[in-house]
């Protein structure tokens, strides 16, 4: 579909399939291909939304870095979902796009019909880390507009975040570079310093009164976002948490099976929660 509209910029979106909605977002230096395998099979019984979100793939590209604040995502996508006549969905996220998605979900949770994030956080809440976070992604996104992206792509990818990524094929590997490459340096630039962590709103107090169910996933050689996943599926009162093993922090491409099995289950489950809401007693995918 074109792009759309929203509060003065145009977000790129593809939507496919029908059912619930999902709306798919994907993390840093990605974009809708993120989750393209995943959705392939969701479609079959879901709506998938997958958004570019702003800076990123085909979407905007403000020049203002207050236009990439997380709030101000948040509203984008509330307003996208209402234009596409969506009134509650399942949102579903990678890393940055995840914690777009907590945020939302807190935000506007009659909007939300379930969370499903991957490998994210609440937030900084130590105010000196924060502070440094904050100055260290202002630093880097300085470089990113002076050095470009290829520099830039050539920095993340070596990052320890992404060491557990050297196990994919040489294909796979050969793709995300290129995708991560098709981005822009201010768009990259200034979603660091509106979207960074350190600027985010920090939403673990929050967590506690939130009424829906939330799937929180973790690569097992992702060790601190086990540990932030962990903490916040106990946080969220119908919250819980699944490892994914042998990945890292990009566990839906590195043991997709898996990722895909534990998603499937929970998914399961919320249906099954909305059938048992009409027919009493009727639990399962079986009776959906």
């Amino acid at each position: 579909m074109p792009r759309v509209p929203v509060n003065g910029i145009e977000l790129n979106v593809e939507v496919q399939g029908q059912g619930l909605p999902i709306v798919m977002l994907h993390g840093f230096t990605g974009d809708v291909s993120t989750w393209n395998s995943m959705a392939e099979g969701l479609k079959e019984r879901y709506t998938i939304v997958l958004v570019d979100l702003i800076g990123h793939g085909k979407s905007d590209m403000p020049e203002e870095p207050e236009r990439y604040l997380m709030e101000r995502c948040v509203g984008d996508l509330l307003a996208l979902a209402g234009q596409l006549g969506i009134e509650e969905a399942v949102w579903m996220g990678y890393s940055m796009g995840g914690r777009i998605c907590l945020c939302l979900g807190v935000t506007a949770p009659e909007r939300c019909r379930a969370l499903v994030l991957e490998g994210v956080s609440g937030g900084i809440e130590d105010e000196r880390e924060r502070a440094a976070r904050v100055s260290g992604d202002g630093e880097l996104a300085k470089r990113i507009e002076e050095e470009g992206v290829e520099w830039f792509v050539d920095y993340w990818e070596s990052q320890p975040l992404f060491a557990s990524q050297e196990r994919l094929d040489e294909q796979t590997k050969l793709t995300l570079r290129r995708q991560r490459l098709g981005n822009r340096a201010t768009g990259l630039a200034n979603s660091l310093r509106g979207m960074g962590t350190g600027t985010q709103p920090t939403i673990y107090d929050q967590l506690y009164g939130f009424p829906k169910p939330a799937l929180f996933l973790a690569g097992q050689e992702d060790k601190k976002f086990v540990e932030l996943g962990r903490r916040m599926g106990v946080l969220a009162p119908r919250g819980r948490f699944e490892l994914i093993r042998d990945a890292g922090h990009c566990a839906h491409l590195e043991n997709p099976e898996e990722f895909g099995a534990r998603v499937w289950e929970f998914l399961d489950s919320i249906d099954g929660e909305a059938t048992a809401e009409r027919v009493p007693g009727a639990r399962g995918r079986n009776v959906v």
